[in-house]
C-alpha cells in the first residue's frame, strides 16, 4: 500500500484530507503534527486520539519550540519584523518550520508522497510546496482541497457522510495558534469592511486597570521578565499569558498575497507586538543611526522573503548574520505598561544607552563642542546645496 504523510493539525481541512486520502485514494496515511507552541499537552493527546479515530496508520507529535525560536523568531525580533508595519508573521513563520519538519518526517518513514490541507487561494500552499520540493523533490505533493476546489461546507458534508461530525459553528473561523501569535480568519475577513467580532479572538478581556512589566534583553534576546531569568521561548509564553489577560495584540492585517491577490486576516499577538516594540525602543537608544537604517532595510527584506516562503534561500542566512552582529550592544531593561486592549512603552535602562552621556542634552546644552564649532559644522554641512543653488541661480520660490 502506498504511504503518504499528512501535515496534520486536527482542524477541518486536515481532517478532511485524512479521510479522503484513506477512503478515496487508498493510501496508508501517516499523520504528523508539528507543534510550534500552539498546543497544550492535553490538546496534543486529544489530537493524536482523533487522528487514529479518523484512520491514521501512525501519528507523531513533534514539538520544536526551541528550534523554532532559535532559527526563526530570534531573527524576527532582531529585525523588528512587522509585515506592512502590522503583522508579526505569526502563521507565515510557523508554516515554514512545520513544512520543514513534516518533509523530514516523510523521508524518515519512507513515504512516497506528502500531503497538506491548503487551498489554492492562499499563501500556505506556496510555503508548503516550496519547502517540500526543495528538501525532497522525489516525494510527490498531494493537495486534495486545492485540487478539488472544496468549500468548507463541502468538507463538513463529506466528513458527515463518512460518520464524522464536525461542528459547522466551529468551522466558521479558522484559528491557528503558535508561539508567535494566533491568526483568526472568518467570513468577516473575506470582506473589506467588516471587523471580526470580539468573541472570535481566543483571548477575552479579564483584567482592568494598569500593570507594569519589565523586559530584560541581552544582545537582543529576551532573557528576563519581571526580574526573573529564563530562556527566551519561556519568557515569550509567560509574557503572552500576562498580556493576553488585557486582550492586547488584536488587529487585522491587509496585504498582498504571494499569488497576487489582496488578503485580509485577523490576529492576536500580545507578546510578539510588545517584544518587537520594546526591542525596537531599546535599539533606538543603543544603536547608531546607520545601524538602525540598514537594519530596517534588511529586516523588511528578511520578513518579506520569510512571509513568501523563501526561507531556504541562502540570502536569508546572510541577513541573519548581519542582524545577529548588530545586537552586541542591545542590552538593557524596557518597562511596559499593560492596559485593556493596548500597551505603552515607558522607557529603558541600559549601560549601552547612547543618550545617557556627557556629550550633551538634546535641545538643552552642549558639553563637547563650542558655539564656533557648531557654526563651522553647519557651514560645511551646507556646502553642497549652497554651491548647487549658486551655480544654478535658484531663488527657491
Amino acid at each position: 500500500m502506498k504511504k503518504v504523510v499528512l501535515a496534520y493539525s486536527g482542524g477541518l481541512d486536515t481532517s478532511y484530507c485524512l479521510k479522503y486520502l484513506k477512503n478515496e485514494k487508498g493510501y496508508e496515511v501517516h499523520t504528523v503534527l508539528v507543534d510550534t507552541g500552539g498546543f497544550s499537552a492535553e490538546e496534543l493527546t486529544a489530537i493524536e486520539k482523533r487522528a487514529y479515530e479518523l484512520g491514521s496508520a501512525q501519528h507523531a507529535n513533534l514539538t520544536i519550540l526551541d528550534k523554532y525560536y532559535d532559527k526563526a523568531i530570534k531573527y524576527l525580533i532582531f529585525g523588528n519584523v512587522l509585515k506592512n508595519n502590522t503583522y508579526p508573521l505569526s502563521v507565515s513563520a510557523e508554516r515554514v518550520f512545520q513544512a520543514i519538519e513534516a518533509i523530514k518526517y516523510a523521508k524518515k518513514v519512507g513515504a512516497t508522497a506528502i500531503a497538506h490541507g491548503s487551498t489554492g487561494a492562499g499563501n500556505d500552499q506556496i510555503r508548503f510546496d516550496l519547502i517540500f520540493q526543495t528538501i525532497a523533490p522525489e516525494i510527490e505533493i498531494i493537495t486534495p482541497i486545492r485540487d478539488l476546489k472544496l468549500s468548507r461546507q463541502e468538507e463538513v458534508d463529506y466528513l458527515a457522510q463518512n460518520g464524522v461530525h464536525y461542528s459547522w459553528e466551529k468551522a466558521q473561523y479558522s484559528i491557528n495558534k503558535g508561539l508567535w501569535g494566533t491568526s483568526v480568519g472568518g467570513k468577516e475577513t473575506l470582506t473589506s469592511s467588516q471587523p471580526l467580532p470580539s468573541e472570535a479572538y481566543p483571548s477575552q478581556l479579564q483584567k482592568e486597570g494598569e500593570e507594569k512589566v519589565t523586559l530584560h534583553f541581552e544582545q537582543g534576546e529576551l532573557v528576563g521578565l519581571n526580574g526573573k531569568t529564563d530562556k527566551p521561548s519561556n519568557n515569550i509564553v509567560a509574557l503572552e499569558k500576562l498580556a493576553s489577560a488585557y486582550a492586547i495584540g488584536r488587529d487585522i492585517h491587509v496585504g498582498d498575497t504571494i499569488i497576487g491577490i489582496k488578503g485580509r486576516v485577523g490576529f492576536e499577538a500580545a507578546a510578539p507586538l510588545i517584544i518587537i516594540k520594546a526591542h525596537h525602543l531599546l535599539e533606538k537608544h543603543t544603536l547608531g543611526k546607520w545601524q538602525q537604517y540598514w537594519k530596517e532595510q534588511l529586516g523588511n527584506w528578511y520578513g518579506m522573503l520569510f512571509h513568501e516562503g523563501q526561507f531556504l534561500d541562502p540570502v536569508m542566512r546572510n541577513i541573519e548574520t548581519f542582524l545577529q552582529d548588530t545586537q552586541k550592544t542591545v542590552n538593557g531593561t524596557v518597562t511596559v505598561s499593560l492596559k485593556p486592549y493596548h500597551f505603552s512603552l515607558d522607557g529603558i535602562e541600559s549601560e549601552n544607552d547612547l543618550m545617557n552621556t556627557g556629550f550633551g542634552q538634546y535641545g538643552e546644552m552642549n558639553n563637547a563642542w563650542t558655539s564656533d564649532d557648531a557654526k563651522g559644522f553647519i557651514k560645511i554641512l551646507g556646502n553642497a546645496q549652497n554651491i548647487f543653488s549658486s551655480v544654478n541661480k535658484l531663488d527657491h520660490d
